[in-house]
């Protein structure tokens, strides 16, 4: 093998390596989304959108244009500690354009939800599919466009187990639970509001996320450690 050949396997190699990492990246960015909108953390998520006047956020309600489209629409929504937005991002696959600059991608999202109305809770089950388009800006990825179009919505009360099978449940039925080593003195389950922490910075900005924040004022919540 010549000079020649070997230095054009190099830059082969180069390039695909570059090409996973950049998708690595993009898969950490999208993943990031879904633990951020969960409980509505808005300036983290706008902070992941890209700065250009061709970003865009679709939704059922139709499209938000540019950084303060986006902004608008998120910062729109003040979460309370019952409201709860958990869609999961799965089954993603992401391309890298030639160019290396921009990229695509799919995601499942699945997950439920819980928002406020009145003096209730209205609580979903949802599913649907995102088609993001990405592009790197000072050599960091970022969105570009968001788009999510839904496949259903289900609530509790209709389920999707057949009605006889419901029915034959035993309400008086409790599995057996092996004791812990360390119980827990904390329980963070929906409603408390908790979020629990992110072992990462942001993917954008570089700064420690606001969940310290928001947890400091729950009651028990410095009795229980993360890890």
């Amino acid at each position: 093998m010549t000079i020649e050949e070997l230095e054009a396997r190099l830059e082969t190699l180069e390039k695909q390596v570059r090409t996973l990492q950049d998708i690595e990246e993009i898969k950490t960015l999208q993943k990031a989304y879904g633990y951020y909108i969960e409980h509505w953390m808005a300036q983290e998520i706008i902070d992941l959108f890209a700065d250009g006047p061709d970003v865009s956020l679709t939704l059922a309600a139709g499209t938000y244009l540019g950084k303060e489209g986006i902004r608008k629409y998120f910062e729109n929504i003040k979460p309370t500690a019952d409201f709860m937005h958990q869609v999961m991002q799965l089954s993603g696959i992401v391309n890298v354009d030639p160019d290396g600059n921009t990229a695509r991608g799919r995601w499942y999202g699945y997950g439920a939800i819980a928002v406020p109305t009145g003096t209730g809770v209205r609580e979903s089950f949802m599913s649907g599919i995102y088609g993001c388009e990405y592009i790197k800006e000072n050599s960091t990825w970022k969105i570009k466009k968001l788009r999510f179009d839904l496949h259903y919505t289900a609530t509790p009360a209709r389920g999707w187990v057949r009605p006889e099978q419901a029915a034959a449940v035993d309400p008086q039925y409790t599995p057996t639970m092996l004791e812990a080593d360390i119980p827990r003195t904390f329980n963070p389950r929906y409603p408390s509001g908790y979020i629990f922490p992110f072992h990462y910075k942001h993917p954008v900005t570089g700064k420690e996320t606001s969940e310290g924040a928001r947890n400091s004022s729950i009651e028990g919540v410095d009795t229980w450690e993360y890890s």
